[in-house]
């Protein structure tokens, strides 16, 4: 931090104080355990302080140094709030634990970014920073999904292989877990797709292949093409309710009839191969 003047270091030091109420105050309310709201009086207030600590000021501003809090306050919700939660959990859990921190961290970004909106609107761009909503998000990815991604992945993609099989999953959880990914990337789907969808669709490549094979040991031709056809109507009718329509695609033509009915069809590329020139 560059020298400042001790007086503006010390209206700093008590707007921080403030500003940790105002996340301690939206901390309670995100998860439940403060039953008033915030009042309009409040929202002043925090909105107030970070405003005098960034705007132009002949004893020198905080711009920066608050966006540095700004970002340092969702890393700490996540290392002291989040994280060990979610360590905690396995499998269907897991997921259900990381829907409901996701919801309330959604709820405490959009507080934070009302109360520091004065960095948003010239700090931020000024600097071509990530918005507000981007910092927020980009760190739940980093440290939420930088630790605990591959788990979270493979319990989604064994709930799906639990659908294939017959067996009665919670869709709604499945799809709350995918619309994160979305989520996080707000306007991409390259979390979606680079933290997910690769490994989903090369899962049931071999899910496929096995099942073909087994299949066409085990079942006469017709049989075998009833089959086939009762898998594709399963994805396409049940799986779209959760996927994203551009892995319904990826999914029909180049995982699922290309391991059932390579042998039938001709120009469908493996999946591997086609994933390398996309």
């Amino acid at each position: 931090m560059a020298v400042k003047d001790p007086d503006r270091l010390k209206e700093f030091e008590a707007g921080l104080k403030v500003i940790q109420e105002a996340v301690d105050q939206v901390n309670a309310i995100a998860e439940g355990t403060s039953s008033s709201s915030l009042s309009s009086a409040d929202y002043m207030r925090y909105y107030t302080v970070v405003f005098d600590l960034s705007a132009s000021h002949p004893l020198g501003d905080f711009t920066k140094e608050l966006y540095d809090k700004y970002k340092q306050i969702f890393e700490d919700h996540i290392t002291l709030k989040v994280l060990p939660c979610l360590r905690e959990k396995n499998d269907q859990e897991l997921l259900q634990e990381l829907v409901r921190k996701w919801g309330n961290y959604k709820i405490i970004t959009r507080w934070l970014s009302k109360f520091f909106w004065f960095l948003g609107r010239y700090y931020i761009p000024t600097r071509k920073l990530p918005s507000l909503q981007e910092t927020s998000f980009i760190a739940f990815h980093n440290l939420v999904y930088g630790e605990v991604n591959s788990q979270i992945r493979n319990a989604a993609i064994s709930m799906i292989n639990m659908g294939r099989e017959g067996e009665e999953i919670d869709e709604v959880l499945l799809k709350n877990i995918l619309a994160i990914y979305i989520e996080m990337g707000i306007d991409s789907n390259k979390y979606y797709e680079q933290d997910f969808e690769e490994a989903m669709l090369k899962d049931s490549a071999a899910f496929y292949s096995r099942k073909s094979s087994n299949w066409k040991q085990n079942k006469s031709h017709d049989d075998y093409l009833i089959m086939v056809e009762d898998c594709i109507k399963h994805e396409t009718e049940t799986v779209s309710s959760y996927l994203q329509s551009i892995t319904q695609e990826k999914l029909l033509q180049q995982v699922v009839r290309y391991e059932l009915l390579n042998t039938e069809l001709e120009g469908l590329k493996p999946l591997d191969r086609d994933l390398q020139s996309s």
